[in-house]
C-alpha cells in the first residue's frame, strides 16, 4: 500500500499528465509560467519556494502546500527554517491557517522520515 508521500506524488503526476495531454495551449502556458516563476533569477529558487509555501498556506491550498514542502525539502530547507516559514504564514494568514500548519508539519515529518529510510 503506498504511503502518503507516494500517493500525493503519483496522483499529482497522473493528473498533470492528463491535463497536459489535452494539449490545451492556455493550460500548457500556465504550467510553463509556473515552472519559470520558480527558476533562479534575482531571487534564487530556494527563496522562491519558501515564498510559494507561505502563499500556499495563506491561500489554504493543501496540495500546493505539499508541493512546496517537497520543493523546500529538495532545496535543503532546515526544520528551524521551516518553522519560521510556518510562523510567517500564520501571522499573515491568521489562525485559520493553523489546521494547514498541522498538516504541513505532518507532511514535513514524512519527508524527513522518507529521507532517513532511503539514506
Amino acid at each position: 500500500m503506498p504511503n502518503a508521500l507516494e500517493e500525493f506524488r503519483d496522483y499529482r503526476a497522473k493528473m498533470n499528465e492528463r491535463l497536459l495531454s489535452a494539449d490545451n495551449l492556455v493550460i500548457k502556458r500556465l504550467f510553463n509560467l509556473d515552472t519559470n516563476t520558480y527558476a533562479d533569477g534575482a531571487l534564487n529558487s530556494r527563496t522562491k519556494e519558501m515564498l510559494g509555501l507561505v502563499a500556499s498556506m495563506v491561500l489554504r491550498c493543501d496540495d500546493c502546500i505539499k508541493y512546496h514542502l517537497e520543493k523546500c525539502f529538495e532545496q535543503k530547507v532546515s526544520t528551524p527554517e521551516m518553522l519560521e516559514i510556518f510562523s510567517v504564514a500564520n501571522i499573515v494568514g491568521g489562525t485559520i491557517v493553523i489546521p494547514h500548519t498541522r498538516r504541513a508539519i505532518e507532511y514535513w515529518d514524512l519527508l524527513q522520515e522518507g529521507a532517513e529510510q532511503a539514506g
